[in-house]
């Protein structure tokens, strides 16, 4: 009795007996917070002791004591060295310490006089800039006497940068964050002497990858630009197929340390407000020092991390991006990676490619039900193999059965050791492919595919079934169009494996009740992710089958955009126009 009470006592909670006197801090900001105001307190019961026991001429000085005026003095000073001051030499050092000179070899200062007279640097970082805007737009023009003959007095900086620098973009800045942030990506500032402010200027000139064709969403009909790693250029591409004066592009900062930019692009008066500030909130609240592209950041803004289904779109296509724009959805593009995400998606756009719209309905219809066919395959067909095998041969013909048997009678392992071993090498050899160069990779796959196949059947590892299964099941996986969801299934066809192995038919048939009641309880950035089918909501005739153009005349209504129609009461005015001529 007494083990079990000791057990009891020690699983039983106690309440603290001292309650009002305990905080949970977890913030540092809090916790120093905490210890500045127990600071002060002390300080002033202190300051309070001393009044007592001394006069009101002590009094006085034990107020000195207290280090408010300090403080704010100190505060000051801090506020004094975060800003450009008008002592060239300051600014130097203060430029050299924050870049870590001369031991950072990358950052350069070079110091001249501005028309002979007034002394001056610029700082910026080699290989980011163009070295022809540096040596003939900026030194050789601020070099110039010339160039000063109208200056007649009042602020040099003003003079300079509006009839000085022949550069599209020259900014005023005084704060040194944001100096060092821009001198980061490309800018070179500019110091005077005597001027408490600093000059940005334009002067990008890194080296960047030119516009090529897809590498991932490769068509035969329809665009051939991809995006880039620059993410300038990739908006221009946007840009270049949407000439609207509503395309709207809001640059944001989604990391402390690196800087990184990102783009959020939306076309104002079409796209869904709730959702647009919905994106924006959950980028401006990740707290993170470094993001590395764009499938970094999408992790961190999804709804269902845990989940391996998509729940955004990714693409690197910009008339595909451009598409989803005219929809009413919000694209956000992250500088250093060739691709944009469209927020928010749905499961069977993943089907969808812009081919589909270069084709007549029919052609691209079938092309759909293929995509789907292809995805069904490459989920069941290897549990359902299992299935029939292990728990289900009598619905299996007599003469297919009994090729299946002779084909597995000297085969010394049993067929879900046979299924798993063939699907875990045939991802090996599609990952070792994709990893070595080009023309290594496609003899890799052949020799992978062909010799090591038809040798593991003539050693009597495998069978021949099993080679024809997990190559229909590879061939099905690259029919689908979007990577990421292909990557789910892949990985979700080892759980229906495991399932259909374990229990059969039934086993399938409990996974896929999991796998969908799963995705019919996701939502992408508030959008169910099987709509338009689960809920059913309004939509045109391009979900799977797609139906002529002329009858898509809506925009998808799950996202709920303020302008719902993308055409006319008539499209075809033309053939309205044809029969009233007629009649």
């Amino acid at each position: 009795m007494n083990v079990l009470t000791a057990i009891k006592n020690f699983l039983t909670y106690n309440e603290s007996q001292n309650v009002e006197n305990f905080e949970l801090v977890e913030d540092i900001n809090e916790i120093e917070s905490s210890k500045k105001q127990n600071k002060s307190t002390y300080s002033e019961n202190n300051c309070q002791n001393k009044e007592i026991k001394t006069n009101s001429g002590d009094q006085a000085s034990c107020y000195k004591w207290n280090d408010s005026e300090t403080t704010q003095t100190e505060s000051q000073n801090q506020s004094a060295k975060d800003t450009v001051t008008t002592n060239l030499k300051l600014n130097i050092e203060k430029i050299q310490k924050e870049f870590n000179l001369p031991k950072n070899q990358d950052v350069a200062i070079k110091e001249f006089k501005i028309s002979r007279k007034v002394n001056a640097f610029i700082v910026y970082v080699d290989g980011m800039t163009d070295k022809n805007i540096i040596n003939n737009l900026i030194l050789k023009s601020l070099m110039t006497p010339e160039h000063f003959f109208g200056f007649k007095g009042g602020s040099l900086i003003d003079y300079i940068a509006d009839s000085v620098l022949p550069v599209n973009q020259v900014t005023q800045e005084q704060q040194y964050e944001k100096i060092i942030e821009q001198v980061l990506n490309g800018v070179t500032a500019l110091f005077i002497e005597g001027c408490d402010k600093c000059l940005l200027i334009e002067s990008r000139g890194f080296e960047k990858r030119s516009v090529e064709q897809p590498v991932t969403e490769q068509v035969i009909r329809g665009s051939q630009e991809g995006f880039t790693e620059n993410l300038r250029t990739n908006i221009t591409l946007i840009r270049k197929i949407i000439k609207n004066r509503r395309l709207t592009t809001e640059i944001m900062t989604i990391d402390k340390t690196n800087k990184t930019d990102c783009g959020i692009l939306y076309l104002e008066g079409i796209a869904n407000p709730a959702i647009i500030e919905e994106v924006k909130r959950r980028l401006k609240n990740i707290n993170i020092d470094f993001i590395s592209g764009g499938g970094m950041l999408e992790s961190l803004i999804t709804d269902n991390a845990l989940i391996p289904l998509p729940q955004i779109m990714t693409t690197e296509r910009p008339d595909k991006t451009a598409a989803s724009l005219m929809d009413g959805k919000v694209i956000i593009i992250t500088d250093g990676t060739p691709f944009a995400s469209i927020i928010p998606m749905s499961f069977f756009e993943a089907l969808q490619t812009p081919e589909d719209y270069f084709l007549k309905w029919q052609f691209a219809s079938f092309l759909r039900y293929l995509r789907l066919f292809a995805l069904i395959t490459t989920l069941l067909l290897p549990g359902l193999y299992l299935s029939l095998i292990l728990y289900h041969k009598e619905m299996i013909p007599s003469e297919l059965l009994h090729s299946f048997i002779t084909a597995r009678e000297n085969i010394p392992f049993p067929t879900i050791v046979e299924v798993l071993l063939l699907e875990v090498s045939f991802e090996l050899i599609r990952e070792g492919a994709l990893r070595v160069p080009g023309t290594i990779g496609n003899t890799l796959g052949i020799v992978g595919a062909l010799i090591l196949g038809q040798a593991a059947v003539q050693a009597q590892l495998v069978s021949p079934i099993i080679i024809i299964i997990v190559a229909i099941t590879g061939i099905s996986s690259f029919a689908i169009p979007d990577y990421s969801v292909d990557f789910s299934v892949r990985l979700l066809r080892f759980v229906f494996i495991l399932f259909g192995a374990v229990a059969g038919f039934y086993g399938i048939s409990v996974a896929l009740v999991i796998v969908l009641s799963i995705a019919c309880g996701m939502k992408s950035f508030g959008v169910p992710y099987f709509t338009p089918f689960a809920p059913k909501t309004r939509s045109n005739s391009d979900v799977i089958t797609r139906l002529p153009i002329y009858k898509q005349n809506i925009r998808p209504d799950y996202i709920n955009p303020l302008n719902k129609y993308k055409t006319g009461k008539v499209t075809e005015k033309w053939i309205k126009e044809k029969d009233d001529d007629k009649k």
